[in-house]
């Protein structure tokens, strides 16, 4: 597997920021980055949000309790796995940041290709973080006036069960389409 650094992650961020990317998908571990590598991350996270982007982020395959310099973000979504009845993967992180602000997503038994084409079963956070990277960019694109503030605020907000918890609500992408629908106009129907 690819290794980088924490520095260079920050700088691939604010390249593909640069370059017009609206939606990011963060699929990474940090282990155990400098104080100088978090400093960078941060600043390239802040530099997205200034920028008008949506990062979304795996909250680790660890089974740890709390989150990392990318999780904790304010302005980050971190993703949780759930298994198919909406309980936390096993092995899936869990803590306050991402309780409060992130989403749990399909990470167990995902299908998907491999490098070679060749179909392959997928688990955890990186597995589980697409899903609400493919529902965020498919909800700008079916209302592309609307805010990056307004796209995750419908994304995070828009979910059956309270926050209050360790553990985040199911991604509701549904309900995030009414609300921006609301908001917005639109109307695709159930």
């Amino acid at each position: 597997m690819p290794t980088a650094t924490p520095e260079d992650l920050a700088a691939a961020t604010i390249e593909t920021v640069r370059a017009g990317a609206r939606v990011i998908n963060l699929s990474v571990a940090l282990v155990q980055p400098s104080p100088r590598g978090e400093r960078a991350i941060e600043a390239a996270l802040s530099f997205a949000a200034q920028k008008g982007a949506v990062v979304v982020a795996a909250a680790g395959n660890q089974g740890a309790m709390g989150g990392t310099a990318i999780t904790r973000h304010l302005t980050v979504i971190p993703v949780a796995a759930c298994d198919r009845h909406g309980r936390p993967a096993a092995g899936t992180n869990l803590g306050g940041s991402i309780g409060r602000r992130g989403l749990s997503a399909p990470g167990e038994d995902v299908a998907s290709l491999g490098t070679n084409g060749a179909p392959r079963v997928l688990g955890g956070t990186s597995a589980a973080a697409p899903f609400v990277t493919g529902a965020v960019a498919l909800l700008w694109s079916l209302f592309p006036a609307a805010s990056a503030s307004q796209i995750k605020l419908a994304v995070t907000q828009s979910v059956t069960h309270r926050r209050n918890s360790v553990v985040p609500p199911l991604l509701d992408a549904w309900a995030a389409y009414e609300a921006l629908a609301g908001r917005h106009g639109g109307n695709l129907g159930r």
